[in-house]
């Protein structure tokens, strides 16, 4: 899996992939990540990437050459036997989900755009990306922080990064609409709070059966 995050501030993921499973599985080459510095596909010497938006209002608007040649860019490295899609973060767009991770994760690259400011020129989500999607129903001051979510819960899908692959299996999400259910560990008993006792009996059966009625009812209260 090749991961590339097109961004116009690169600076932003220094680091953040070097640690915990996503860390491990890139230093086992489970994925790859790369930078790519929008601001490099400028073409003016001050290498500018936004402009005032047509029709006036505050802020300013990614434009779409810089973002275009960008792509472009990176296109021309990847075979065409390749399953490639693009993906552009934007507050509008598609509320991601564990279903679309899954998707995005039998991808062989994987291109992420990440909006900045009030927003891209609208002929990038209309001609150049797949999906647009958004993390959640709030506004972030950067398509960075998404970026790397979703990068997130795309590599830990993928075969080899986890210990345990059937740690993904019944998960939170894992069936859209779902949550999973509570987990307990050492110790039994806490400042008087204790473990519910079905977990402890051995009993398999039981166990599932308390599992799923706290999947339903945790699924019911925190939905």
């Amino acid at each position: 899996m090749r991961i590339v995050l097109l961004t116009l501030f690169p600076e932003y993921f220094s680091g953040l992939f070097d640690v915990s499973l996503i860390g491990k599985a890139l230093s086992k080459g489970v994925a790859t990540i790369e930078v790519c510095n929008i601001r490099d596909f400028a073409t003016d010497v001050h290498h500018r990437t936004d402009d005032r938006p047509f029709g006036g209002g505050a802020g300013m608007v990614m434009q779409v050459e810089p973002i275009v040649r960008a792509l472009e860019s990176i296109k021309e490295t990847i075979s065409t036997d390749k399953k490639v899609i693009v993906l552009l973060t934007s507050a509008q767009g598609k509320l991601y989900t564990q279903a679309m991770a899954r998707d995005y994760a039998a991808q062989d690259v994987v291109i992420i755009i990440c909006g900045h400011y009030e927003g891209v020129d609208e002929r990038i989500a209309e001609h150049f990306v797949d999906h647009e999607i958004r993390i959640g129903n709030f506004v972030l001051s950067g398509g960075e922080g998404a970026a790397a979510v979703i990068t997130d819960s795309i590599i830990r899908l993928l075969p080899g990064t986890l210990g345990n692959e059937e740690s993904i299996v019944g998960e939170s999400h894992d069936t859209p609409g779902t949550l999973g259910f509570p987990q307990y560990t050492r110790p039994q008993e806490f400042r008087g709070m204790r473990v519910p006792d079905v977990l402890m009996s051995g009993d398999h059966k039981k166990i599932e059966e308390w599992r799923e009625s706290h999947r339903k009812s945790n699924t019911t209260k925190k939905s």
